[in-house]
């Protein structure tokens, strides 16, 4: 058989579940996840190795009608992978708001596309099988998918489906990335998101869309084998500074705890990780602060 590779791309509407798709179907941690929407703010490249296959999947930033315009910015960077993809997975919920965002997205932007898309109705575990299939009649008729899979990310049911049948749409082609790869990350994008994740999970709901990391310093010390990384929090208002500081730094301190000890894991190697947290005033609205940030994609 020749050898497969292409470009899949994992689209929704926020909070849907592709980052956690992503991290099933690789069997690991690239993406961060939280219960909060628009946690994704990067396309996030995932690479899967298989025998007769490389697929390399693209996490993106929720769809949605955006009015920050870092957000609409998001919204942009996602509708511009679905023209750069050999395949699209298509990823709803099955609950009335998930199902009117599907809808909308079909109608906005996938309408205007020509290529293989594959439905996912994600989080089938929390509904009853009866109402599955008026769902899935209903989608069929709204757009041409090349199949209709229902799956749980989080439960890890219905990957193997969905790897079948992105790779018989998949041509045929090299192998972009060498087998060690299993992102473009790099080791400092990784770090910010971990540190990003643990501020989400640990602050209230005003937090994570005002929230931005940056890893300024990244070095090993040899000398007492270990790795020191330097990062900053960036939020928007004095107010939000406080929330992550918490009373007596307590806050700051847990974040980091958990942030490290996750970095640990994945650097396989003791880390010192220092934070600092910093007022950058309205940069959701800066897009000269995207670039700054590191969150701007040229």
């Amino acid at each position: 058989m020749a050898f497969k590779s292409g470009f899949v791309s994992i689209i929704g509407a926020p909070n849907v579940g592709k980052s956690t798709l992503l991290n099933a179907l690789l069997q690991q941690k690239v993406a961060i996840t939280s219960p909060r929407p628009q946690t994704t703010r990067h396309r996030i490249r995932g690479i899967l190795h298989l025998p007769e296959a490389q697929i390399v999947f693209v996490d993106t930033p929720g769809i949605h009608d955006a009015s920050i315009p870092y957000n609409k910015y998001m919204v942009q960077l996602a509708v511009e992978t679905l023209q750069e993809v050999d395949v699209i997975l298509f990823m709803i919920e099955p609950f009335p708001k998930g199902l009117e965002d599907g809808r909308h997205i079909i109608g906005t932007y996938l309408s205007q596309l020509d290529k293989p898309c594959i439905l996912l109705i994600n989080k089938v575990d929390k509904i009853a099988k009866p109402q599955l299939l008026p769902i899935m009649d209903e989608f069929s008729k709204l757009y041409p998918f090349k199949a209709i899979i229902p799956i749980s990310a989080k439960k890890q049911a219905g990957l193997e489906d969905i790897l079948k049948e992105t790779l018989s749409y998949l041509p045929e082609g090299p192998q972009y990335y060498p087998e060690d790869y299993i992102t473009d990350q790099t080791e400092r994008q990784i770090v910010a998101e971990i540190i990003r994740e643990k501020i989400i999970h640990a602050t209230r709901d005003e937090i994570p869309y005002c929230v931005a990391v940056t890893v300024e310093e990244f070095r090993e010390v040899p000398e007492k084998n270990m790795i020191y990384i330097r990062a900053t929090i960036h939020v928007e208002r004095d107010s939000q500074k406080g929330i992550i500081i918490g009373k007596r730094g307590q806050k700051l301190k847990s974040i980091g705890q958990a942030a490290r000890e996750e970095i640990e894991l994945i650097l396989g190697q003791k880390v010192f990780l220092d934070l600092f947290v910093r007022v950058q005033e309205s940069w959701r609205r800066d897009p000269r602060a995207w670039a700054q940030l590191g969150l701007k994609v040229d």
